[in-house]
């Protein structure tokens, strides 16, 4: 078979740091074999050039890829110049690129040369339909400015993560140029008065997809937010800072589409009352459900509220609970029988510190009654359901598949792929 064929018909994908990756496993495995390698360069060196080699061969046979992704772990950066400056080099390679999805841009100085070559890429390209965008937003908005850049005709979706907005100017002229924006989420972002009244300013609908704060200085500033955007608002999330002082089912009454709910660090009675009120009020929209509660005085005193309160309120069907708090015997077994008629197809439980041994009563109320098709359970002492083999075929045999925690956990906390992924939940 031609090679030429041979590439265009199978590899129609390519991520740089799975590539990088899968060059590095591959030389584990190698260099531990029977066989070894014998190179006479440093390891690292030697990955690099079997890299750079597999990118060449794309180049020369003239790839055409569905998808491109330019991403990067901080080990890899020196590897993703490299293949940068070759793109560059050879510009009919981005020319024979379907779609363009860049999960990289950053704000440290130190990778200004990366983002210029982004930049380049992006312009020649001219098809960029997603970004995710760290830190610093000042030089993203100066692209987005120039007139020499076409991804105002083609951008779709924007995720910002950890972006300081209240340095950031222009950026009603940023929003009004991207014609056709359709979802934008902002995660673990710093938001102020100045940030919401340029979205306030926009001619245009400032279709805010996702809101997951650490945050919040001004209450009245989001509800501005809130009350132009919360009819396109799908996920919200919360820390403890902004959920235990403001009553945010007052705050989320104007959005009514809640797909996803994240709220970390119950510290009070009154605020653990008012997200279940919320939990009831939106429950016909309501899919993904992620509580956490740190280890505090009133831990599990809220622990005990959620698990007396949460099962007669959620919907018959869920896609995904995660519950990360101390968990009680009586109160588990509370939560269960409240929620018996309920079909969850991802149930995840770490149990914190003071927790009770839960399993009994997993394996009476959901086992049996096959009401969960994947379920993870970790404790304090990172022991998983997994690692029981023979537990893990009894709730085979009755159909539910036991996964690792981390396989199934969703985590925004500088998590690439989850918060790349966000639009698809």
């Amino acid at each position: 078979m031609n090679i030429n064929n041979t590439f265009n018909c199978f590899l129609k994908y390519l991520n740089t740091f799975e590539l990088f990756i899968s060059v590095a496993k591959w030389f584990d495995s190698a260099r531990n074999s029977k066989f070894g390698i014998r190179t006479g360069v440093s390891e690292q060196n030697f990955e690099r050039f079997i890299t750079m080699s597999l990118f060449k061969i794309f180049i020369k046979n003239e790839v055409n890829l569905h998808t491109l992704e330019i991403k990067a772990a901080i080990i890899y950066y020196r590897e993703l110049n490299e293949i940068l400056e070759l793109i560059l080099q050879n510009q009919n390679f981005i020319h024979n690129i379907g779609n363009l999805k860049v999960n990289y841009i950053r704000g440290d100085n130190d990778n200004t040369i990366i983002n210029n070559h982004i930049s380049q890429i992006i312009h020649l390209h001219q098809n960029l339909k997603k970004i995710l965008i760290y830190g610093n937003f000042l030089s993203l908005c100066q692209l987005l400015l120039s007139k020499d850049y076409y991804w105002s005709n083609t951008l779709n979706t924007i995720i910002f993560y950890d972006v300081d907005f209240s340095v950031v100017i222009n950026l009603d002229k940023v929003f009004e140029q991207l014609n056709v924006l359709e979802s934008i989420h902002i995660i673990n972002c710093s938001l102020n008065n100045y940030f919401t009244q340029q979205i306030i300013n926009l001619t245009k609908p400032f279709k805010l997809k996702s809101l997951i704060l650490n945050e919040v200085t001004q209450i009245e500033s989001l509800q501005q937010l809130l009350l132009k955007s919360g009819d396109y608002l799908k996920n919200f999330g919360c820390s403890t800072i902004y959920c235990t002082n403001h009553d945010i089912s007052q705050l989320l009454k104007y959005c009514n589409n809640i797909n996803l709910l994240y709220f970390v660090e119950f510290e009070s009675e009154i605020s653990t009352y008012q997200k279940i009120n919320l939990i009831k009020n939106i429950k016909q929209s309501l899919n993904y459900l992620i509580i956490k509660i740190c280890p505090v005085e009133h831990c599990s005193t809220c622990s005990s509220i959620i698990l007396k309160n949460l099962g007669q309120i959620l919907p018959s069907k869920l896609d995904y609970i995660s519950l990360d708090f101390t968990i009680k015997e009586s109160d588990f077994r509370v939560f269960l029988e409240n929620s018996q008629y309920i079909f969850i197809n991802k149930l995840l439980i770490k149990l914190k510190s003071g927790s009770d041994d839960i399993l009994h009563y997993i394996k009476e109320y959901i086992m049996k009654e096959k009401r969960v098709k994947y379920l993870a359970i970790k404790n304090i002492k990172n022991e998983e359901l997994f690692d029981l083999k023979d537990e893990v075929t009894d709730f085979k045999l009755h159909n539910i598949i036991v996964r690792r925690y981390s396989d199934l956990v969703i985590d925004f906390d500088d998590n690439d792929d989850y918060i790349w992924n966000i639009d698809k939940l």
